[in-house]
């Protein structure tokens, strides 16, 4: 799996952030080189903090997309170094494209979407995590926060069947019993 190069300060920083928070880390990350990790619910700011520092405690190199409007300086920069991806929405290539792309040309990468695409409560979630995943020839790693239990839990690793309406219905129910800071994901 993608990993940073250590940095026991920061490491330790993280998990500290975690622990001062209340927050614990639960489940087995899988030893695979590329895949699309979709994390849910995601219902609040919070969950970009907290994920980055589970994130950078586990040492794990993965990659976001941002909306390109967070790219200002100083921002900007830090967020690169995190592994934000800015977002260009005016692309013709479009976003599934752009991250089948970015995948498809790493050795290693972890590409991490909120199938929610935003933290409103949603009653669809986009399919783009799917196709994405099927055109890369990429598993799909479930990921979740629990806020009443201060939960980042990782969870299976869903392969497509092709069938996105089943697959989408599949993953929706293993997401059911999460609650994230303002909703669930059902």
């Amino acid at each position: 799996m993608p990993q940073v190069k250590p940095s026991r300060f920061w490491r330790w920083a993280a998990r500290c952030a975690l622990r001062l928070g209340g927050w614990k880390i639960q489940g087995t990350l899988p030893n695979v080189p590329k895949l699309v990790m979709i994390v849910a619910p995601h219902s609040s700011n919070w969950d970009g903090y907290w994920g980055m520092a589970a994130k950078i405690a586990m040492g794990l190199q993965v990659r976001v997309l941002g909306k390109a409007s967070l790219f200002w300086w100083p921002l900007g920069p830090l967020l690169r170094k995190l592994g934000v991806i800015p977002l260009d929405r005016s692309s013709p290539q479009g976003t599934v494209e752009q991250a089948v792309r970015l995948i498809r040309e790493s050795d290693k990468m972890w590409y991490v979407i909120t199938p929610e695409g935003t933290r409103k409560k949603v009653e669809h979630w986009k399919a783009g995590f799917l196709k994405i995943a099927r055109m890369a020839d990429v598993p799909v790693l479930a990921a979740y926060f629990h806020y009443p239990e201060k939960i980042i839990g990782l969870g299976p690793v869903f392969h497509s069947t092709g069938d996105d309406v089943a697959d989408m219905a599949t993953i929706r129910e293993w997401y059911r019993p999460w609650q994230g800071k303002n909703r669930g994901t059902v």
